[in-house]
């Protein structure tokens, strides 16, 4: 028996069995991951007797799968083109509006600062006033009171969002109070920052021209160059180098600062090195580190990493207060400059409403030369209306300019085009706008009449006297502005190359809350956050390898959200790594559906070893990796055996189950496979297979047996909840903190199984996890699979139900209800309080069988969402499922759905206020949006019926009491059928009215498009149709992908009566059935059920034929049964004569069988006490079918069972009195369907104590089986019919209401009506006798009730389309975000030989590990041309099949494989595969693989020589060479030499001795390239060495082999 039983993802030396290390010479690869070498060293793929494939000459022909592309896998070809193009738009036009916006807002905040110049003159246009003349303006007052005004609210705006959104964060969820010298010390960044920026906007820009504004904007930098200079430590590259260019940059930017008031020479220019410094301290946070050498900068970067928490609670009050500070500088200016400050307020009206404009005219002999006054009497004035809405439109344009440019470029940063259209256009705003000023200002020099027609000729930016473009170089310090820009962009360098994830929170993306609106690209560059840590380059990874002994789980970690484990030292990085384990749960599937499911788990297990193996050989980062790990629970998997009754086999659904896992494995990776038979397990709960898949990912089904556990998918979900959350995790001996950090990081993947996706859907929801750690599930968009009407109708409901319904609650809300089916939960949130203990909740109830049983999903997300946690939905993330194809399947599971859903909604609202409370993401807007769902859900059905009254009065031209009785009728019939009949009849029932109804809807289609045409375009009715068709019309356009969906559109119409009223009526009426309703199947019986079913037909027989005709007839003379007659006859059954009638005589023989049956009645109680008295020697004696207590029962106290035995369970079938000597069974250690033949001959594994007492323990607290108790089922059958009566006279009495107000008011519309003022119908009537016309106009009327009604309809299908709008938007981002568009970055021409690899890892991985065409044939069927099919290679691809070989059965030996035949020279090894046909694998690329080969090699050496030494981990000394891998080598293969160790040996540090990796003699899985050939006796006695471990896990074992199988084999045992 093995030591490590079943080995728990555990941390690196914690929670790993001691055995496995010690059975495979191993301390790096255990815990998280299998062994890189236990499959092949321990004979997983394939046994000796089927390793070899022997195959006849004349029997080689083939067949291989073929591959068939349906659901996930069908061609998305068209897609993925779609979405390449879209991403080149998302490039192109974010680049444009980032630009653009940034453009139009510096430039506008200039001509602002430009109009508040103090008595400004500038040239006015001649045109209107006199060609001949010159004219001057010199502005108001009023009109720079304006500017000011306009100034002020372009700041306070950003700062008033930053209020909003930081009152938001702090009210609706947590937030913590900094210290209070740190926030003194913020508050004066903020507050120096703030003045600046007033001193900036009114004194220094006004007193300089446009120009040489733009160019100043460039040189605010000051602080966060020092700053990040002081930052720098010695472990960064190049440091030196860098140090002398931010010396640099800084002098760059103090000689802006200097520059113009030293060359000017004018005393208010100084305020500029004030200014810049200043507005500069507002970005010190982005460029100080807790790790800079100086002690103040530490000190900085420690107030930086508590401002990630206190940063909202401190702009509640900063933002209030930068505002008020920012207003009371501007009053001082303005004082300052000689004026009123009370004319701020005085001249507000004037300022924005008319006032005049005074035009001088300039004298002939001035020649245009504007004078230094304008006060005199020679000179002639001109009044011209103000156009004072100027200044709110250049207001507009500057704030929506800068909002654009954030917003777009935050939305660069969220889908990782930030370097072209966020950087790039970030950095060229200012040269761009330098260029568009200098080209205005010279033209409005030259020509002062140009803008004319578009600025008000009194306004413009102020120009540079005298300005000429040949005299910018000289006079304007162009060449100065480019060195102030250059250093700009050193100092702001982090946005060219960013690290964020994908969809990253704006939290992780900018410092500040918000943005500075005047300084729009200065913030969009210092405000975006830098990336503290440092790549790890490949080179560093051997350092990281030894630090952690754990190679690919660090390389990931650098990658995780680092601020998830502040100041937790005892945090290891591996447990930050994402963890998936997949969970499904099985019952009655078909072969398609359990293929489509295996395919699905297969391509999971194919990703996943590339993307470890690229991590593993190829040395890159990979931020997508995950662990993978797959559970089935397979409820009902055992039924009675075929040779006995005592025994149990798994039934035909397990069997199929291993008989399609070949085929599956086959079909994905499109060669043939045979995995290795499954290793068996018994049990507590029954039984567990275990396969390990080519990508050596485990695949475990855990066979639960009904009559030890607890059976249906609620307890099954409560078992693997309970087991990997419970036994697997929190019995991990580690620190809470690590126990917390890999909690949050694990996932559980629910499946059913019949699910199709691929790895990227689930990759998304991951990215969904990632990106909110108050996420507790996230699910994906399901796709119905199937065939028929049925299926159709679904097609567009689950369109309708996630364009609109899902993607509504997911933006205003949170999603009610994850499918089971397809959702990703994170663990912590299940394992937080009232979810997964109160998910155990046993139904005791009525209420409880409809709320828990039938929807267990959305239970499980309603108790989420009660805690707080966030359910979201991802329309990107796709998966397919098989959906009822028939109309009484269809009708029964919606039977379980539509009560299920009406109970957990009724939950929640009636909880609304605690969970508004708890739960940020839910509102209480979104509770009233709910109960107007619930509202339209619970009238629905009365809301149809007056529909098909009032549209059978349109079709049919009848009246409308007529109508109403036409529609009643069916209706109160189908109920009447509901409470009267079995379910087969009602669905038979609601089958034939759905049919009618589908043709009467047909009609009525007519009818109302007849109405339409009457009542005209403007009526309610064809304003909400129209918006209905339309609504769904463009959402059908906005998924593309689904877009053939809303074909279906037509069979949902003509389904609705059917769907939403006889469906709703059918699943209330039988609200007391709780069975599960699909996928039923007839159990299998024991032979003495079946007898009793046979003598049960006989006596029913028996009772036919007595109540036949005229039995009435015998009343008199007593029954049939009691007497017979010496002479009788009877004819067909319709009457019996009997002549000389006498009682029956007792039988004698009938009297012994009842002695005989209460005699065994006796002898089976006696052994029910002595089973009580001595249960071992009773389990040993009889392995009975029948359940006893000792298998789960909750009451221990088994003489208590005695009276509860019935007839039937006492009895024993002849078996048991048979004289042949029966094997002694015990489930636990030898069970029959273990050695069932069709179970395959998989070795036999046995749990380990521990995790036997787990389930025991969890068995008995929580899965017991529930007991048949009679009268507790009558308790609950009758508790659910009054359920099930209050239900339905409650939704009766509601529709009935409904319907009987709008239809009395419907018919007494000419009394009680409101008009509608659209769709009037005008008539002219002419009347010749008195030559008058007559205008009449005919008017709707509405009953008020339909009205209200309407617009509620109306209203909700508002907030679902704008909702869809947004949700369209994070899905698309979401999309784009995961699509790679090779030639918009480098191409792959320009990448250097390792930038290739790194970015392509996975893909090269992917094809080099492929199993197809691992003998040479990969061109089979590739190349095009004529002659394509002629140049097929069949004859030789035949030929070598013929050839007897090993199977490779596993990925990453395939990739070995290839790897290692991987060489740049192409002519001696004509044999390098070709990766794919984007991705040629030139000689160049071939060489750095080869590299990277070698680079492996060295670093295996290395650490294989170190064994030797000092540095040997084992805790064993022996005389004999320890080999390289830490394992005593064959003494026959004579002395290792360690330093011309061979690449076989290298690869294989991690295994046994070579030839357990490349082939031992217990057949297993070869690598062709290195078949070794080995002594039989090889390691027969090795010793096998154990890690060190000075913290010993209670699995922790020693093993000592006597064999080199490892694993279960018989030489093994425990110490």
């Amino acid at each position: 028996m093995s030591a490590m039983r079943h080995r728990p993802m555990a941390p690196p030396g914690q929670g790993a069995g001691a055995g496995t290390a010690g059975e495979h010479g191993d301390s790096d690869d255990n815990n998280f991951t299998d062994d890189e070498s236990s499959p092949l060293t321990h004979d997983i793929y394939g046994g000796s007797q089927r390793t070899i494939q022997e195959t006849k000459g004349w029997d080689v022909f083939r067949d291989p799968p073929i591959k068939i592309e349906t659901g996930s896998t069908a061609n998305q070809e068209c897609l993925e083109l779609t979405v390449k193009i879209l991403k080149i738009f998302a490039y192109v036009i974010t680049f444009i509006i980032v630009l653009t916006g940034g453009v139009i807002a510096k430039g506008t905040m200039l001509f602002m600062t430009s109009q508040v110049r103090k008595d400004k003159k500038m040239e006015y246009c001649n045109k209107d006033l006199g060609r001949d003349k010159s004219f001057v303006v010199r502005l108001p007052e009023e009109e720079r009171v304006a500017w000011i005004w306009a100034l002020l609210i372009a700041y306070a705006l950003p700062e008033i969002g930053a209020l909003i959104r930081s009152a938001r964060i702090c009210f609706f969820k947590t937030f913590k109070v900094p210290k209070t010298g740190h926030f003194l010390f913020v508050w004066l960044m903020e507050s120096l920052s703030a003045v600046g920026m007033a001193l900036l906007m009114f004194v220094v820009l006004p007193q300089i021209d446009a120009i040489q504004g733009a160019m100043l904007t460039n040189c605010l930098c000051v602080v966060p160059g020092i700053f990040g200079l002081l930052s720098r430590t010695s472990k960064e590259g190049k440091r030196f180098v860098k140090v002398i260019i931010d010396l640099a940059a800084v002098a760059a930017q103090v000689t802006g600062l200097v520059i113009w008031p030293l060359l000017e020479n004018r005393r208010e220019l100084w305020v500029i090195p004030v200014a810049c410094v200043m507005i500069s301290c507002g970005w010190w946070e982005n460029y100080v580190s807790p790790q800079s050498p100086l002690g103040l900068v530490r000190a900085l970067g420690r107030i930086k990493e508590e401002m990630k928490y206190t940063r909202y609670f401190c702009h509640i009050f900063l933002s209030i207060w930068k505002i008020l500070l920012f207003f009371t500088v501007t009053l001082l200016i303005y004082w300052a400059q000689g004026e009123e400050p009370g004319n701020l307020f005085a001249m507000y009206g004037d300022a924005f409403g008319p006032h005049k404009i005074i035009v001088y005219e300039l004298p002939a002999g001035l020649g245009g030369v504007l004078p230094d006054t304008l006060e005199s009497a020679n000179i002639d004035t001109v009044d011209v209306d103000a156009a004072y809405n100027t200044v709110v439109y250049v207001l507009l344009l500057q704030i929506f300019g800068a909002y654009l440019c954030y917003i777009f470029g935050k939305f660069a940063c969220k889908i990782l085009i930030q370097g072209f259209s966020y950087a790039f256009p970030v950095s060229l705003t200012v040269p761009l706008s330098v260029t568009f000023l200098i080209a205005a200002c010279g033209i409005r020099i030259d020509d002062p009449c140009f803008f004319h027609d578009t600025i008000p000729d009194y306004l413009f930016f102020t120009s540079p006297s005298n300005f000429r473009f040949n005299n910018f170089v000289t006079e304007q310090m162009a060449w100065a502005w480019i060195l102030w820009l250059l250093s700009q962009t050193w100092i702001a360098l982090h946005i060219w190359t960013p690290k964020c994830e994908r969809l990253a929170t704006t939290e992780k993306l900018f410092v500040q809350p918000m943005y500075s609106s005047l300084l729009i690209d200065q913030s969009m560059a210092l405000n975006r956050r830098r990336d503290d840590q440092a790549d790890v380059k490949t080179e560093d990874l051997s350092e990281i390898e030894k630090e952690k002994g754990d190679e690919y789980y660090e390389t990931i970690s650098v990658h995780t959200d680092r601020s998830s484990a502040p100041n937790k030292p005892s945090i290891k990085s591996s447990d930050n790594i994402t963890r998936i384990y997949s969970c499904a749960t099985m019952w009655h599937e078909t072969k398609d559906e359990m293929i489509e499911f295996l395919k699905s788990i297969m391509r999971m297990d194919e990703d996943q070893c590339a993307r470890r193996v690229a991590q593993k050989y190829l040395r890159v980062l990979d931020p997508d990796y995950y662990e993978f790990e797959t559970h089935i629970f397979f409820d009902d998997a055992f039924e009675i055996s075929d040779h006995s009754d005592d025994d149990i086999q798994c039934n035909r659904f397990v069997k199929l189950l291993i008989a399609t896992m070949d085929e599956a494995a086959s079909e994905i990776h499109q060669t043939t496979i045979r995995l290795r038979p499954p290793k068996k397990y018994p049990t507590p709960y029954g039984g567990r297979l275990v396969w390990t898949l080519p990508g050596k990912t485990k695949f475990i089904t855990h066979l639960k047996d009904k009559d030890r556990i607890r059976h249906r998918k609620r307890w099954s979900q409560v078992m693997y909840m309970y087991y990997l959350l419970g036994h697997r995790l929190m019995e991990l001996p580690i620190s809470v903190d690590r126990k917390d950090a890999i909690a949050e990081n694990t996932y559980l993947l629910t499946l059913d199984g019949d699910i199709d996706f691929k790895p990227n859907a689930v990759t998304l929801l991951v990215d969904l996890m990632k990106k909110n750690k108050n996420l507790g599930a996230a699910c994906g968009r399901i796709h119905p699979v199937g065939s028929g009407p049925m299926v159709w109708y679904q097609l567009f409901e689950y369109a309708i139900g996630h364009w609109l319904q899902k993607a509504t609650e997911h933006m205003i809300g949170c999603v009610l209800c994850s499918p089971g089916c397809f959702s990703l939960f994170r663990g912590k949130a299940l394992m937080d309080d009232n979810v997964m203990k109160k998910y155990t909740t046993r139904s005791d109830e009525a209420r409880h069988y409809v709320q828990y049983d039938q929807g267990e999903d959305r239970w499980l997300c309603t108790l989420l969402l009660q805690r707080g946690y966030r359910v979201e939905y991802s329309a990107a993330s796709d998966a397919y499922t098989h959906c009822p194809e028939g109309f009484n399947e269809f009708y029964n599971q919606r039977r379980r759905w539509v009560p299920s859903t009406i109970a957990n909604i009724m939950d929640l609202l009636a909880d609304a206020k605690r969970t508004i409370k708890i739960n940020d993401n839910i509102s209480l807007l979104y509770i009233f949006y709910q109960m107007m769902l619930m509202g339209g859900t619970i009238l629905g059905p009365g809301t149809i019926f007056l529909m098909l009254v009032g549209a059978f009065v349109a079709a049919f031209r009848i009246d409308n009491w007529t109508s109403f009785h036409y529609n009643i009728v069916p209706i109160l019939a189908f109920m009447f059928i509901c409470f009267t009949c079995k379910s087969n009849i009602q669905l038979f029932v609601a089958q034939v009215l759905s049919t009618a109804y589908a043709l009467i809807m047909m009609a009525v289609i007519v009818g109302t498009a007849l109405q339409l045409g009457e009542d005209g375009i403007g009526s309610p009715s064809a304003i909400f149709l129209i918006s209905m068709v339309g609504s769904f019309f463009i959402a059908a356009c906005l998924h593309p992908q689904e877009f053939w969906c809303i074909t279906c559109g037509l069979i949902y119409l003509l389904s609705i009566p059917s769907m939403y009223l006889l469906l709703i009526l059918y699943s209330i009426i039988n609200l007391n059935v709780v069975s599960w309703g699909t996928r039923e199947v007839v159990a299998k019986k024991t032979k003495k059920e079946l007898e009793a079913e046979k003598k049960a037909a006989e006596e029913a027989k028996k009772r036919v034929k007595q109540k036949s005709m005229l039995s009435f007839l015998q009343s008199g003379i007593g029954d049939n049964g009691d007497e017979e007659g010496s002479v009788e006859f009877s004819l067909a059954g319709l009457f019996r004569c009997i002549f000389c009638t006498h009682g029956k005589t007792s039988d004698e023989k009938q009297q012994l069988t009842s002695i005989a049956e209460s005699l065994d009645t006796i002898k089976h109680r006696m052994d029910t006490i002595e089973s009580a008295v001595d249960p071992h020697g009773h389990h040993a004696s009889r392995h009975g079918r029948r359940r006893t207590t000792s298998s789960g029962s909750k009451d221990h106290h088994l003489l208590t069972s005695v009276a509860e035995k019935s007839g039937d369970e006492s009895d024993e079938s002849d078996s048991d009195t048979s004289a042949e000597p029966k094997q002694e069974r015990d489930f636990l250690t030898n069970p029959y369907w273990i050695e069932d033949p069709d179970v395959r001959k998989g070795e036999v594994d046995f749990l380990s104590s521990t995790e036997i007492q787990f389930w025991k323990d969890l068995i008995d607290q929580y899965l017991y089986p529930i007991d048949n108790d009679p009268v507790e089922q009558a308790r609950i059958a009758s508790d659910l019919i009054e359920l099930r009566n209050k239900s339905v006279f409650a939704f009766f009495m509601a529709n009935a209401l409904f319907v009987l107000i709008v239809f009395l008011l419907q018919l007494n519309k000419d009394k009680l009506h409101i008009i509608w003022p659209l769709g009037v119908k005008t008539n002219i009537t002419y009347i010749e006798e008195t030559s008058e016309v007559h205008i009449s106009k005919e008017y709707l009327q509405l009953e008020p009730i339909g009205l209200v009604f309407v617009f509620f309809f109306a209203l909700i299908l508002i907030i679902q389309f704008t909702a869809m709008l947004f949700h369209r938007f994070g899905t698309i981002s979401h999309i784009l975000a995961s699509t790679e568009l090779n030639f918009c970055k480098k191409k792959s021409e320009d990448l250097t030989q390792d930038q290739l690899i790194d970015k392509h890892a996975v893909e090269i991985v992917k094809n080099l590990q492929r199993l197809q065409g691992i003998d040479g044939d990969y061109d089979n069927d590739s190349g095009s041309g004529p002659d394509r099919i002629a140049r097929r290679k069949t004859i030789q691809n035949l030929e070598k099949a013929r050839q007897p070989r090993r199977q490779i059965g596993t990925l990453d030996v395939a990739f070995k494989k290839r790897f290692l035949k991987l060489t740049a020279d192409a002519e001696n090894n004509p044999a390098t595969p070709i990766l794919t046909r984007r991705l040629t694998m030139r000689a160049e690329t071939i060489r750095a693989l080869e590299v990277r080969k070698n680079s492996v090699m060295a670093e295996r050496r290395k650490s294989a020589m170190q064994t030797l030494g000092a540095k040997n981990e084992y805790g064993i000394t022996t005389g004999a060479p320890i080999n390289n891998n830490g394992a005593l080598p064959n003494q026959r293969s004579g002395r290792v030499s360690n330093a011309g160790i061979s690449i076989k040996d290298v690869f294989n540090v991690n295994g046994g001795a070579a030839e357990q990796i490349y082939g031992s003699n217990g057949g297993g899985t070869i690598n062709q390239g290195y078949e070794h050939v080995i002594d039989e006796d090889g390691d027969g006695n090795s010793l096998r060495l154990t890690t060190r471990n000075p913290h010993p896990h209670p699995h922790h074992q020693v093993s000592w082999g006597q064999n080199t199988n490892g694993g279960g084999g018989n030489g093994t045992g425990r110490l």
